[in-house]
């Protein structure tokens, strides 16, 4: 494989919406989707009011790329070769001496590995629907909702296994059903439609500007996202103009990833549109325009045929490894761009944390810590460092999810502005077996190893 990537070379340049071109002011919208779960458990399920009570440290839990065990309420943040680096018992943290107790430098019970993982179709720790993975700012509040249950239903049931879950995934469907939004139900999108300002950051003129450059370089664009017509139409509006549809050739709402990638054409075929609601199946796809749910395989024919190419070369551009990134790579062979604000917020920590005391202001409230920067909990989302027997020095071990990103990611970047002055013919290095981990994040690549100051020495070794 080549060692450099660039967007010159692509016939086709497709983008996630959420989180991706569509930028979140993540410490209100964590709260929003918080809150949304939380008033559905209280009020329609009978969970405890407790959980409607947040602390700006609560947050700090929060950390992308955690495991849930469904089955004991448990935590985990793993290794990449599948071990166990921390663990908690809903918020409260296990001791080195509990965890090592508990897992030794066995593989996890519920991790796959990577014959195991093409063998299933999935590329995250699971088994039989034993436990979650938490990849994507939609997620993550959750993370911290449901170790808040755990909290809750061990100190006031003595509960020692659980079956909160299908409690959860009925508030999924609460507030995030296909008329939710039409039907202003749910907690969410009627919030979203009265202060959609306080959630959600316009795109800079940059973006706007670059895709057209795309367009004008004769790139087909494309649109996929899982959120819905009405909703899409909503965000789009807001981020880009009254225009946006105009600055793509294709647009997919309810596509309903990872399914859009892996599933078989008859499995999920496309829809006709009319004032947001789906009308007839499409037994392919002949021409650009909108539609909903539909498959890679028949999006890639269509491909074909407009760029008069047999093998288009396609990239698309995500935030979340399970639904956009992977299944891209694995089924469909695209080059992925992986979304990752996690290279954004480790700069801007070390910014606020180079302000002097004196010019934060002395009676400042507190803030809430943004989802996309360190856990003190948890500790870097790339790396931690692991006690090794017969060693009195540390290693610097890299995470489950950054062997992922290294994996499945072409490139990984804070953000699309991050390139969006950028030439389009500029060389990326891209990840790769035959360069080091780190090589395909931009522009942040030192932020990538970013860990903890634990105090002691750290030794760095590959696994």
């Amino acid at each position: 494989m080549a060692q450099h990537f660039s967007l010159a070379a692509c016939d086709v340049v497709g983008f996630d919406l959420d989180h991706t071109l569509c930028r979140y002011n993540l410490p209100e919208s964590a709260r929003l989707i918080y809150n949304s779960f939380a008033q559905f458990l209280v009020k329609e399920k009978g969970y405890d009011k407790e959980l409607l009570t947040l602390t700006p440290e609560d947050w700090d839990f929060c950390c992308k790329g955690l495991a849930l065990d469904l089955e004991d309420g448990t935590f985990i943040k793993l290794a990449a070769d599948g071990t166990v680096l921390r663990a908690s018992h809903g918020t409260r943290m296990m001791t080195l001496e509990a965890l090592a107790e508990a897992y030794g430098q066995k593989n996890w019970r519920h991790c796959v590995t990577d014959k195991h993982c093409a063998a299933s179709n999935v590329d995250i720790p699971c088994c039989s629907g034993k436990c979650y993975f938490y990849d994507n700012y939609f997620d993550l509040p959750g993370a911290l909702l449901c170790a808040k249950v755990v909290d809750s239903l061990t100190k006031n049931r003595g509960q020692k296994t659980f079956d909160f879950w299908k409690d959860v995934v009925a508030g999924i469907q609460h507030n995030f059903k296909m008329s939710a939004f039409k039907e202003n139900c749910g907690f969410f999108f009627p919030e979203i439609k009265r202060n959609l300002g306080k959630y959600v950051h316009r795109c800079p003129d940059s973006v706007r500007r670059w895709l057209q450059q795309l367009k004008a370089a004769g790139k087909i664009t494309m649109l996929i996202t899982s959120s819905h017509s009405d909703y899409c139409k909503l965000l789009g509006t807001y981020i880009l103009g009254k225009d946006f549809a105009d600055l793509f050739d294709i647009v997919i709402t309810n596509a309903l990833k990872p399914g859009f990638f892996s599933h078989f054409p008859s499995q999920r075929p496309f829809h006709t549109l009319e004032n947001d609601e789906e009308q007839k199946e499409l037994p392919s796809l002949d021409k650009p325009g909108w539609y909903s749910q539909g498959n890679a395989a028949h999006l890639y024919e269509l491909l074909k045929k407009m760029t008069d190419k047999p093998k288009p070369k396609v990239v698309y551009f995500g935030d979340s490894m399970h639904s956009d990134i992977f299944p891209a790579h694995h089924y469909s062979n695209w080059e992925t761009v992986l979304i990752l604000e996690e290279l954004q917020g480790q700069e801007m920590e070390k910014a606020e944390d180079a302000e002097p005391l004196e010019k934060r202001g002395k009676y400042e409230e507190p803030k809430v810590k943004p989802l996309n920067s360190l856990s003190n909990k948890w500790g870097s989302y790339f790396t931690d460092s692991v006690s090794r027997r017969g060693h009195a020095e540390d290693s610097l071990v890299y995470t489950w999810s950054s062997r992922r990103i290294s994996a499945y990611s072409t490139i990984a970047i804070p953000s699309i502005e991050a390139i969006t002055e950028l030439p389009l013919d500029y060389k990326f290095t891209r990840f790769s077996t035959n360069n080091s981990k780190t090589a395909g994040y931009y522009p942040l690549v030192h932020y990538a190893l970013g860990s903890q100051d634990t105090g002691s020495k750290i030794i760095f070794t590959e696994q």
